[in-house]
């Protein structure tokens, strides 16, 4: 594995930061080994410098960034994991259609984000031999069957949403549904939940 290839996933916070600040007094410090132990997968690089950088919160009034031990369940990494497996694995025995991609053996499916007002959720997939910086996103439609599948890091997925290129139906009228000052503001759960 080359040096650069390490320093990819990171290269989409700064431009991120640039277009939407980051909180004055920043993000988290989180204990990476435990949640990683709890998950039981290491987590992407540029997931733990966007909870650094700016915690759990809400991008461009679009996607909660979902943080661990966030004090509500629902914007909380850890306790939607196992949350997110059990209600999908419903849906699936219920005779939704299960991507293919999951049939192979080790992979998962891990949150990070949710889309406010769809109610997409939005996952890494976890593959057996991918290094988690090399992971997928996934979109999965908050009210109906579908998947989007973008090989991208999650920091340059919430920049292309924010900028309006992300390649995905979900967010082609973006303008329409949030005003343009509002793309470039980041809302801390903090805030959020205490407002």
């Amino acid at each position: 594995m080359s040096h650069a290839h390490n320093t990819r996933p990171l290269r989409h916070i700064a431009p991120l930061t640039a277009l939407c600040p980051p909180p004055p007094g920043g993000g988290r410090n989180v204990e990476w080994p435990d949640v990683e132990g709890t998950l039981g997968v290491p987590l992407p690089a540029d997931y733990k410098q966007l909870v650094r950088t700016y915690g759990g919160g809400l991008f461009g009034d679009l996607i909660r960034l979902l943080e661990p031990g966030c004090p509500d369940a629902m914007y909380d990494l850890v306790a939607q994991t196992p949350d997110r497996e059990e209600i999908l694995g419903a849906l699936w025995a219920a005779g939704e259609m299960r991507p293919p991609e999951l049939d192979e053996d080790g992979a998962r499916l891990v949150p990070w984000g949710y889309v406010e007002g769809a109610g997409h959720f939005l996952y890494w997939l976890v593959r057996a031999g991918t290094a988690p910086d090399d992971w997928t996103v996934v979109l999965n439609e908050g009210r109906g069957p579908l998947w989007e599948f973008h090989p991208v890091p999650c920091s340059e997925f919430l920049l292309e949403v924010l900028t309006g290129t992300v390649p995905s139906p979900y967010f082609t009228d973006v303008d329409d549904i949030v005003a343009p000052e509002d793309r470039t503001r980041f809302i801390p759960n903090a805030e959020i939940l205490n407002g």
